[in-house]
């Protein structure tokens, strides 16, 4: 059955650079996936313009094409068009393996890629160090009580300890022990070498290699470098040393290695590196504080659009772990995020067209909240000005928050809930700063965004009309779809004779409803895999949403889909992009061709493991063979129980 996807396999593996620039090809329930050597080398207008093609990204450094949920049959043509990769993974050795970028790129792509898992833990620092900061403005808590220290501790732990998350972020990376890589950052944090740091005399290793008196607390730079290093000596041991006796000195060969080298060495230089950093800080704050806000509020949304936003955020975390403040990337993302959400929610207001109106309401909001990629990829990028006008708002707004010199005491994210970040130094003159520069943001973006749209939004009321009276019956209610109702079934489908009005969606879980426009793929938000819905699970047992059979059950156990009796195709993927998870967290799957009804269960899903590993576990419930733009009727909000009818999809 694959075979007629032939060409287009060929197709994709000619335009994302050939077989010589692919080291890795894998899939998901609707995407092929590559590790490419040289992403430049990718033709991708024509890419985006090839038939069978709803979209391509990049994210994390794995290059995207989504084909729908004919996925696997496109693979297999795939597959057999590159045949064996290896000798590509070989052309490259070390940690960027498999990938010919430019220093930069790998660079920006490594340290993303191992900040991304420690977000949750430094948000949920962040906010309560926020709220102590708060609590002691209001003098509900003193400085000197044990509350205050206790409270303090609770946040602070991460920041202390954020070398071994790190350690354990990159090894994980790394492909090396993620164990060993924590062991090695704790011997830099051990109680022991602190006392010998504070004691301020000199330390030397076997009275030959001086160990220089660092303090490694909440270092960023040194235990990268150190673990950067490990990989290569653990490989190489892992290598040299016979199997039989590989778990026992492996471990001990690595720790004495790497120890001396991160105490000795590598520690100390990249000590020096943050000092650099720390001066470069200070040069900011002092001759061009108005510079990184400004910078980042004006373009934050072209740095997301190309992945560039994950190379600056981390030198944030780093100017809070030497300084106790920050002030490169918070503030322009705050006023970035919320230019955004209010040019989407004028657009909202602007536009006649009902689908638009959808994804800017809920879009405007959750950008207000902090996520603007839905709004991104739904509604500015598609109509350009609202994304002008926002980055015109961010600008001025960030400019305020610069001159201001507005910084927050603690990361966590980049909505309104995020003005708490900015009490400190027991003084509430940031927070009033940054949500001056929050006002100027949004007012600048709106008003530009109202005053384009009536150049650039089209009036599109007659032909709403036209549509609403073509299939509206003569009751007021819809006709019935079932008198002609072939759809096609997405790009290289087969046509499908739905013969049902709506195809209703039940609740594959308990938990919270979430429009799709309000995930956060930008694949899913945008509509781009057909309209649907989303929940915020609160249970691991993930049931069908629709009655029919499973045509489709990935081996991982992450997503399904599911024919019903008239024909409709519906998508049930649990997290965004577990896929990468390779099957750890979820258990119990059915398989492919079992018949299912409403509430019955799909498969079991670990969410604190699909968290931990830094995924939303929002579950997608998604109809993909019908319109792009057919209607949602939202039928529940809030909280709800498995099994409950939670949307009605427009046939």
């Amino acid at each position: 059955m694959s075979k007629q996807y032939a060409p287009l396999a060929a197709d994709i593996v000619r335009l994302v650079g050939g077989k010589a620039n692919i080291t890795e090809a894998y899939h998901c329930q609707t995407r092929l996936r590559f590790a490419l050597k040289d992403e430049s080398a990718v033709a991708l207008d024509e890419l985006n313009a090839t038939e069978g093609i709803a979209k391509t990204l990049s994210k994390g450094g794995v290059f995207q094409v989504v084909v729908g949920m004919h996925v696997k049959d496109v693979f297999d043509e795939v597959e057999r068009e590159l045949g064996d990769l290896s000798a590509n993974a070989k052309d490259d050795d070390g940690p960027a393996k498999g990938k010919r970028k430019n220093v930069g790129s790998a660079v920006i792509e490594f340290v993303s890629s191992v900040f991304q898992p420690l977000i949750p833990a430094l948000s949920g620092a962040g906010m309560v160090k926020a709220l102590l900061a708060l609590l002691v403005v209001l003098k509900v808590v003193n400085t000197g009580s044990q509350t205050y220290v206790l409270v303090n501790l609770f946040a602070d732990a991460v920041f202390y300890f954020l070398p071994v998350l790190l350690a354990f972020s990159a090894a994980q990376k790394l492909k090396i022990s993620p164990i060993l890589a924590a062991a090695v950052a704790a011997m830099m944090l051990h109680p022991n070498w602190v006392a010998l740091v504070t004691k301020k005399e000199p330390v030397s290793f076997f009275e030959i290699l001086p160990f220089p008196l660092v303090n490694y607390s909440g270092a960023v730079i040194p235990i990268i470098l150190v673990i950067f290093a490990q990989y290569y000596v653990e490989r190489s041991l892992t290598r040299v040393i016979p199997k039989s006796v590989n778990l026992v000195f492996v471990p001990m060969l690595t720790f004495l290695i790497m120890g001396t080298l991160a105490l000795g060495v590598l520690g100390p230089i990249g000590s020096i590196l943050s000092g650099y950093l720390g001066s470069f800080f200070t040069f900011l704050s002092t001759n061009a504080a108005w510079a990184p806000a400004l910078l980042v509020g004006a373009t934050l949304p072209v740095m997301v659009m190309f992945g560039l936003h994950n190379g600056i955020a981390p030198l944030g975390v780093v100017q809070l772990a030497q300084t106790g403040k920050e002030s490169i990337f918070g503030p322009g993302a705050l006023v970035s995020n919320i230019a955004m959400g209010a040019a989407s929610l004028v657009v909202a207001f602007r536009t006649k067209d009902k689908k638009t109106r959808q994804i800017a309401t809920a879009g405007g909001i959750t950008g207000l909240m902090g996520i603007t990629e839905p709004i991104l990829y739904g509604v500015a990028l598609p109509k350009r000005y609202p994304l002008i006008a926002a980055m015109i708002g961010g600008g001025a707004g960030g400019l305020y928050a610069g001159l201001s010199q507005a910084h927050r005491f603690a990361t966590g994210s980049s909505g309104l809930p995020a003005v708490l970040l900015y009490i400190g130094d027991n003084t509430l003159a940031n927070m009033i700063n940054i949500i001056i520069a929050l006002v100027i943001s949004a007012v600048v973006s709106a008003v530009l965004t109202f005053i384009l749209s009536f150049k650039f939004e089209k009036s599109a009321g007659e032909a709403t009309a036209a549509a609403d009276d073509a299939v509206a019956a003569p009751s007021g209610r819809r006709s019935s779809v079932a008198e002609s109702a072939v759809v096609a079934s997405g790009a290289g489908g087969m046509a499908t004779l739905v013969r049902a009005e709506t195809v209703e969606l039940a609740a594959p879980c308990a938990g919270s409803v979430v429009p799709l426009a309000e995930v956060s793929d930008p694949v899913f938000a945008s509509g781009a895999m057909g309209p649907g819905i989303a929940v915020e699970p609160s249970s691991s047992v993930i049931a069908s949403p629709v009655s029919g059979t499973i045509a489709v059950a990935m081996k991982t156990g992450h997503a399904f889909g599911i024919k019903t009796d008239d024909g409709a195709e519906v998508l049930v993927h649990v997290g965004i992009d577990t896929v990468t998870m390779k099957g750890e967290g979820f258990h119990g799957a059915l398989e492919r061709g079992t018949r299912v009804e409403v509430g019955q269960p799909l498969v079991t899903a670990d969410l604190d493991a699909i968290r931990a590993a830094g995924h939303p576990a929002t579950v997608l419930v998604v109809v993909t063979n019908g319109p792009k733009d057919a209607p949602v009727e939202q039928l529940e909000s809030g909280s709800v129980v498995a099994g409950a009818a939670i949307a009605a999809v427009g046939r």
